[in-house]
């Protein structure tokens, strides 16, 4: 490493270290006023501590939310599509406020084609589920898919969106008006602190087709079963009207579902009978209260042997579920489910699914779980081999970073849904392939996908299921902190597959234009994933392995998931939460990665090597005298002394005088009398100190760095010596306090420890956007080049059309006629 090297002064009346380098050396780059407090406190941001949510992020001693309890009657009808049920719905006012109107929250009318989410969604942009992008020059075309084609088609020949058929409480109709995705309930008196209201709903609506509109929930239809008319897999979610939460911190959370912010509820008790097809098969939130009526006594048997079976159970076996799928039947069964202080309630029904289950032993006082899974042949052996026991594995993860899954079951069920959550059950995408000899096969990136995907979903039973935040209003609450704990899973399961929470995973989105605030509400995000899920896992990755360290990092996170088991936790309570148990102040963290767009780039400018001065002047002088024998000889003296010019003054030695055997370092005896004058001014300890720095003579590097991306991190090093051994130091991001934009670090070595490079975090910790400048000495960037040939441009315009003109027109009898020659 070609350092710059200054000398180093002592400051005789404190002995303080005084650098004698250019005059750009750890200079601040500010200007006048614009200085800016990366470490002030927080709460200036976050609301003020209450009565309902103190000020060490735990709730209250008045803290309240509401409980909403629902019996519900429904019937699937699968040659319709569609559901009609009643509830019967009990709302606890546990507020101190008196309420005189209820708001419901009605998803299914997202669908509606004059729904808000329909009318205002955008062509292009950044919109994550848009139908089209827009032409990227005058001469091309836009484009619209055929999916979005698909989507317009369906909407138009399905009326979708709830019918509410009556609302009744103690047999009298209550007044209602329905906005948009809620529905607003007048009371009939109103409903005071502490009191109750039983209210009925009964209602119906046409399921959406999945793969048509891009849903939560839905049916997927499988034309090619042998059954006639063929078979469906229904995943019912969003299905019934359900109150909006009434919190503290809001009152009604009733903002229009618009599709991406998720949703806002309340704890209750479910008691659900779905009427299904007698041959359907059905998964659900909560226990079975009657096996008798829905399941052969072998079913039960097996149910029971699963229960501490050390592998999977099939319930259901494959051979039984391909039987299941070629009849069908006119009858129909009532499944009945129980689940308490649940905050939401799901199912699925098919004859497809095969079903296997395998027991879980843990503490707490739900002891046995079982964990269980859905799927149908095309799940194939991917299913079997891993969706129940990555449902195992997420349970025993993350009971050790919160708390014992307080639940009877974890499901896991194949459909059309790519991936989502609900109590006890997850909806998750993942397939085989058929192949021409029958067998079904997968890629190893359906294998990864189904495995992150299941631990992803069951994890969200623990964030926000049981810890339940607002997914309306902060998405990053549940998404960012559930994908932090998937990644920790995952990587306990195989470190190999890419879990997208490393540091590296988030750089390109924070150093793009399109970048928000994780704090930024839901439906208002460019980009969800990178921003919801992937900065906000990558954060709390970083600040458990880099800044707090996996001991206080863990207790914190710990206690923050136990203050908050069924119950409503705002942003302020997780930081607060975090801070108090911990024992570190955040508060530079919570505003740069979440309230922020700033970056990581942190640059490593310069590096001075500095040596102590003697203040002997026989020493000092005679190191000045090799250091300026060091520098470069003039090119012109050079070609002058390999000419062989002689010197003018050896040419003519008479002219010479004391100069010319005596420089600017030669020492005299007035410098030997003033270095004596300053050792007697010295006090003992001075003295003391000022010798055994001479006599360690250690080297001392000063390092500029400067702060490009605005988002303080610390300072992670890597030094490399000249003898071959490496140190790592690492520097808190306080050192930014009061330079928030460049700072000047002095580190000090032995005299054998030569300093050769600098490594600015070498591995990857914090999320740097540009490694390239985290070198001292820069390194050679290394990349790939590849050879290529020549090509014509791909527009029509260097088409062969006047060949491609010549071809005969296929008719469906040449592609069947080409299938019949294959097929011999």
């Amino acid at each position: 490493m070609r350092t710059r090297p200054t000398r180093l002064l002592w400051l005789a009346p404190v002995l303080g270290l005084l650098v004698h380098v250019p005059a750009t050396y750890a200079a601040i780059q500010q200007t006048k006023g614009d200085f800016e407090d990366k470490f002030r406190q927080l709460d200036e941001v976050l609301p003020t501590p209450n009565v309902y949510r103190n000020a060490a992020g735990e709730a209250g001693h008045q803290y309240w939310q509401q409980q909403v309890d629902y019996v519900i009657n429904a019937k699937l009808d699968e040659n319709k599509k569609r559901i009609d049920a009643s509830e019967k719905i009990t709302y606890h006012n546990n507020s101190p406020d008196t309420l005189k109107y209820l708001w419901i929250q009605l998803d299914q009318n997202k669908f509606r084609p004059d729904s808000m989410s329909a009318l205002t969604e955008t062509f292009g942009g950044n919109s994550g589920r848009g139908p089209a992008s827009q032409s990227a020059s005058d001469d091309k075309p836009a484009k619209l898919s055929l999916g979005a084609l698909r989507r317009q088609h369906f909407v138009a020949d399905h009326e979708l969106g709830f019918q509410i058929n009556s609302v009744k409480s103690d047999g009298d109709d209550l007044h209602y008006v329905i906005v948009g995705t809620l529905m607003r309930i007048d009371l009939a008196e109103p409903l005071k602190s502490g009191k109750s209201v039983k209210f009925s709903i009964d209602y119906g609506y046409n399921i959406v087709e999945e793969d048509a509109v891009s849903a939560r929930s839905g049916y997927e239809h499988f034309p090619d079963d042998k059954r006639e008319g063929g078979n469906d897999i229904f995943l019912l979610a969003q299905w019934f009207p359900r109150l909006a939460a009434y919190t503290d911190y809001e009152a009604w959370t009733n903002k229009e579902f618009l599709g991406r912010g998720e949703f806002t509820l309340e704890f209750g008790n479910y008691d659900v009978s779905m009427t299904v097809p007698a041959d359907h098969i059905v998964s659900a939130t909560g226990v079975l209260q009657n096996p008798k009526d829905v399941l052969t006594s072998t079913q039960r048997d097996r149910l029971e042997q699963a229960k501490t079976a050390k592998r999977p159970v099939f319930i259901v076996t494959e051979e039984e579920a391909l039987e299941n799928e070629k009849a069908g039947t006119d009858k129909t069964k009532t499944w009945r489910f129980k689940a308490d202080n649940v905050r939401d309630f799901a199912w699925a029904s098919s004859r497809k699914f095969m079903w296997d289950a395998k027991g879980v032993e843990q503490g707490g006082p739900q002891k046995h779980v079982m964990a269980m899974s859905f799927y149908p042949k095309e799940g194939g052996d991917l299913w079997k081999k891993y969706s129940t026991e990555a449902v195992v594995h997420t349970l025993d993860v993350y009971n050790r970073f919160t708390f014992n899954y307080p639940y009877p079951t974890a499901q896991s069920v194949n459909g059309p849904v790519g991936g989502m959550e609900y109590p006890m059950i997850s909806f998750n995408g993942p397939r085989t392939e058929l192949q021409d000899d029958g067998s079904r096969t997968y890629s190893l990136s359906e294998k990864r996908f189904l495995i992150g995907v299941v631990i992803h979903e069951v994890g969200h039973n623990y964030f926000p299921m049981v810890v339940n935040s607002d997914e309306r209003q902060w998405t990053w609450m549940d998404e960012g902190l559930n994908s932090f704990l998937d990644g920790v899973a995952g990587r306990e399961w195989d470190p190999k597959i890419p879990w997208g929470v490393e540091p590296r995973d988030v750089v390109g989105y924070m150093k793009g234009s399109s970048q928000v605030p994780v704090m930024t509400q839901s439906d208002s995000v460019l980009h969800l994933g990178p921003n919801a899920y992937t900065k906000p896992a990558v954060a709390l990755n970083i600040l458990r392995e880099t800044i707090l360290g996996r001991e206080l990092f863990d207790f914190a996170f710990k206690e923050y998931a136990q203050r908050w088991m069924f119950k409503r936790p705002t942003p302020s309570d997780f930081f607060r939460t975090m801070e108090e148990a911990s024992g570190v102040d955040l508060d530079w963290f919570w505003r740069g990665w979440f309230y922020t767009t700033d970056h990581v780039d942190i640059s490593i400018d310069r590096v001075y090597k500095l040596r102590l001065d003697t203040e002997n002047p026989d020493i000092d002088l005679q190191r000045q005298r090799e250091a300026e024998l060091d520098k470069p000889l003039s090119l012109t003296d050079e070609r002058n002394r390999n000419e062989g010019r002689k010197l003018w003054v050896d040419r003519f030695e008479d002219i010479k005088d004391f100069y010319d055997t005596n420089d600017q370092f030669t020492v005299t005896n007035k410098d030997r009398n003033k270095y004596r004058e300053f050792l007697k001014d010295l006090e003992p300890w001075e003295r003391q100190t000022l010798e055994r720095a001479v006599r360690e003579d250690k080297n001392y590097y000063v390092m500029d760095f400067s702060n490009l991306g605005g988002l303080v991190m610390p300072i992670l090093l890597e030094l490399d010596f000249a003898d071959g051994t490496k140190e790592s130091v690492r520097i808190p991001a306080e050192i930014w306090r009061r330079s928030p934009k460049a700072v000047s670090k002095l580190i000090v070595t032995d005299k054998d420890k030569e300093l050769v490079s600098v490594t600015v975090d070498p591995r990857w910790e914090t999320a740097d956007v540009d490694v390239e400048n985290n070198y001292y000495p820069r390194r050679i960037i290394p990349s790939r080049i590849e050879a290529y040939k020549d090509k014509k441009g791909d527009g029509r315009v260097n088409m062969d059309l006047m060949q491609d003109s010549k071809a005969e027109l296929k008719t469906e009898d040449d592609d069947k006629n080409k299938d019949a020659k294959h097929d011999e």
